[in-house]
């Protein structure tokens, strides 16, 4: 009877690990951000769907009973057109500065981004997803405020198709500055807090024209990313638009976009790992 070494069986210890290196699985490929930015904005989406009809009545209503107001106080001309502008850009600014700023404040109080650091999604899809969402409902809202503001003020509709340019630009630097704001914040009351400040600010510094503002006012005017968007839209209201200066402030607000996202992804990596 000859004895055999255990090791060199086929159920044997050392033959099991050499079979497992030999048929270990490698690991999938890293989720890329295009598809995880899909995923996360249907996600956003679904569960912002409840609150759609709450969102588009009051940020429309908000925009829409200013111009009434300022109605009473401008009657055409530049201010006019800075009123509408204004208005029109508060929807966005109430939806993507505002809320945003109340939901990741929120998500990092009750542990949500805990949530999100399991799922094998890159942090800018998370910022992004969340913010392309709830800028969604902005649209229908930005429309109908500059429709009504274009029928109360009498001014043209011609070159309203700038909207297109103008919501998701300055939606992209509004998103990521609230998402920077809730997300760095503390606790969710200083979240909502700085939220509606940032709202109050665009409020105040967007719809009021800009020639009755001291110069000091002018001057923290010109550091709110809203500020370009409305006045990309307030100068398609003239006769003959310069175009290059639409461009302009369409492209700072495209930069100012793709740096408050950045520090929004700066922003939510640094709460993850906390």
């Amino acid at each position: 009877m000859s004895v055999v070494p255990a090791d060199v069986l086929p159920g044997g210890a050392l033959a099991a690990e050499e079979q497992g290196a030999a048929g270990a699985a490698e690991l999938g490929p890293k989720a890329r951000l295009w598809p995880s930015l899909v995923a996360v904005y249907r996600a956003q989406l679904s569960r912002a769907r409840v609150a759609r009809i709450p969102l588009l009545f009051v940020a429309t209503f908000q925009s829409i009973g200013i111009m009434i107001l300022m109605r009473g106080v401008v009657d055409g001309g530049g201010e006019a057109q800075a009123v509408v502008a204004g208005s029109a850009v508060l929807v966005v600014a109430f939806v993507a500065l505002n809320l945003l700023a109340q939901y990741f404040g929120q998500l990092r109080a009750s542990g949500g981004l805990d949530h999100y650091a399991t799922l094998p999604v890159p942090p800018a899809a998370v910022v992004l997803g969340a913010a392309g969402a709830y800028a969604s409902f902005t649209v229908p809202g930005t429309v109908v405020t500059a429709v009504f503001g274009c029928l109360l003020f009498g001014l043209p509709m011609t070159h309203l198709w700038v909207l297109v340019a103008v919501i998701p630009l300055a939606g992209a630097a509004l998103a990521g500055l609230g998402a920077a704001l809730g997300l760095l914040a503390p606790r969710p009351e200083f979240a909502t807090l700085l939220g509606q400040l940032g709202m109050s600010a665009a409020l105040l510094l967007g719809v009021l024209p800009a020639e009755r503002m001291p110069e000091v006012v002018r001057l923290a005017r010109d550091l709110l990313p809203s500020t370009y968007g409305v006045e990309a839209f307030a100068r398609t209201f003239g006769r003959q638009p310069d175009w290059a200066f639409v461009l302009g402030d369409l492209a700072v607000c495209a930069v100012v976009g793709v740096i408050s996202l950045a520090v929004a992804t700066w922003a939510y990596r640094r709460a993850a790992v906390r």
